[in-house]
């Protein structure tokens, strides 16, 4: 797999510190801009690269803090292209999420359930128990 050359790799990584110090201080607009930058940074094609991976991760996690499921699920379903994506418990997660407000149950169920799968119940113990009830009516999982 290709690297990116040091001071792209350097710029992403500064505007993605950034980004998260914006998020933790609640700032979601501010890091989501950020984040938006660092991924207009990312050569095409952006799925090849692992920076992809986090930078969308971020995205989709600040679009859910929004509310804004539209944004989530389509940063995400994207990450699921780039590398290492697939199998990350967060990503299937804040998918699965973001497939349940929007209506998609069958996509939320398997989303949420490769989530379950990788990292257990407390994956969901930051978030509203409303997910995991919904999975219980999917699976037996208790």
């Amino acid at each position: 797999m290709a690297e990116l050359d040091d001071a792209t790799y350097d710029q992403i990584t500064d505007l993605s510190e950034a980004g998260n110090e914006r998020a933790d201080a609640g700032d979601l607009d501010g890091a989501l801009a950020l984040f938006r930058q660092a991924w207009d940074l990312v050569p095409e094609p952006k799925q090849d690269w692992e920076a992809a991976t986090w930078i969308l991760a971020a995205i989709g996690d600040v679009s859910f803090l929004k509310g804004d499921f539209t944004k989530t699920r389509d940063a995400l379903q994207f990450a699921m292209h780039c590398p290492d994506a697939i199998g990350n418990p967060f990503l299937h997660l804040r998918l699965g999420q973001a497939q349940l407000e929007l209506g998609d149950e069958d996509r939320a169920a398997d989303e949420l359930m490769r989530a379950f799968m990788g990292a257990g119940h407390e994956i969901f113990d930051n978030d509203d128990p409303k997910y995991l009830d919904f999975l219980r009516t999917r699976a037996e999982i208790d």
